[in-house]
């Protein structure tokens, strides 16, 4: 009888149970409505399939837990609410997230830095800067990036698509980290501030590299000549040197740059186009470091030019 009841949930442990314990039937009715369940679910998963639909967008789900979460996007419920600051979210998960911002805790340790994460996902990503994994990879022109969302944006340069728009000055991006960057400049918010020299700025990564000038921190190394940047911007700018790669063309002449901002600038010279403008005299210029330069001859303290060796320089008169 010993070596019955062993058996899990087996035909004659069901009928030792219904014999010797009819009471425990319900119990048993259970456990088997949940294996049910969970037999059915891993069919599910091996088949292909999604039994549980949305009636509102026909959005189907292989378990009935997704479905109820998917719901409250159409019902606008978020059932899980922070005890400190009220916020409320639709996954629980979210809220344990959330909560760690008010806790500082940061579980997730990066194995080669040490660096922190509060999310599983961003140390995932984060450990992309050091492996150089690049899973994403456009369609279009091979271009691989190391998460999803960038890969999303970098798609909208090709079709042209900018969903994001102020609604100050009807400017378009297809970025909506980058829309909201941008409204900064309209309210003149500055909400990042310097713990050590009290700057502020308007963009928490603008905030990032300016702490690594009081750290020392240069996390990006280049793999040819091991310099080191404190910006992935500008690892990427120099390694171009080492590959060549000059990505930006000019549409009039064809000729190449290895930086945007170069190509924006020769640009003007086809145009015609000098958008930095002397607010004293109006006068106008291609680059804003010739417009800083020339403000100078309106300073209290004017400057001269000095022409040495074909190099322009500007000192105290």
């Amino acid at each position: 009888m010993n070596v019955y009841i062993a058996v899990k949930i087996s035909v004659l442990s069901i009928n030792y149970i219904l014999i010797f314990n009819p009471f425990q039937q319900d119990t048993l009715n259970e456990q088997l409505h949940v294996q049910s369940d969970e037999c059915r679910f891993s069919s599910d998963i091996h088949r292909g399939e999604h039994p549980y639909a949305c009636k509102v967008c026909n959005r189907a789900f292989r378990k009935k837990s997704h479905l109820i979460a998917h719901q409250r996007i159409h019902s606008g419920e978020s059932p899980y609410s922070c005890e400190i600051c009220n916020k409320a979210f639709r996954h629980k998960g979210n809220l344990i997230t959330h909560q760690r911002k008010h806790s500082g805790e940061s579980p997730f340790v990066c194995d080669i830095c040490t660096k922190t994460f509060s999310q599983r996902g961003n140390l995932i990503r984060h450990q992309r800067l050091h492996s150089g994994e690049r899973p994403y990879v456009c369609d279009l022109c091979n271009k691989a990036f190391s998460t999803k969302s960038i890969l999303i944006n970098h798609i909208r340069i090709h079709s042209c698509d900018r969903p994001y728009v102020c609604d100050v000055c009807n400017k378009a991006y297809f970025d909506k980290c980058i829309l909201i960057k941008h409204k900064h400049i309209h309210t003149d918010e500055r909400p990042y501030s310097c713990e050590v020299c009290n700057k502020t700025f308007r963009q928490r990564s603008c905030l990032t590299v300016h702490q690594r000038m009081h750290s020392g921190e240069r996390p990006y190394s280049c793999e040819v000549c091991n310099k080191t940047f404190s910006q992935r911007s500008s690892l990427t700018i120099h390694q171009r040197k080492h590959n060549g790669e000059r990505p930006y063309s000019c549409e009039v002449c064809n000729k190449t740059f290895s930086q945007r901002g170069n190509m924006i600038r020769h640009q003007r010279k086809h145009s015609g186009e000098r958008p930095y403008v002397c607010d004293v005299c109006n006068k106008a210029y291609r680059e804003k470091s010739s417009l800083i330069n020339h403000k100078r001859i309106h300073s209290e303290r004017p400057y001269v030019m000095c022409i040495i060796r074909h190099t322009v320089k500007w000192v105290v008169r």
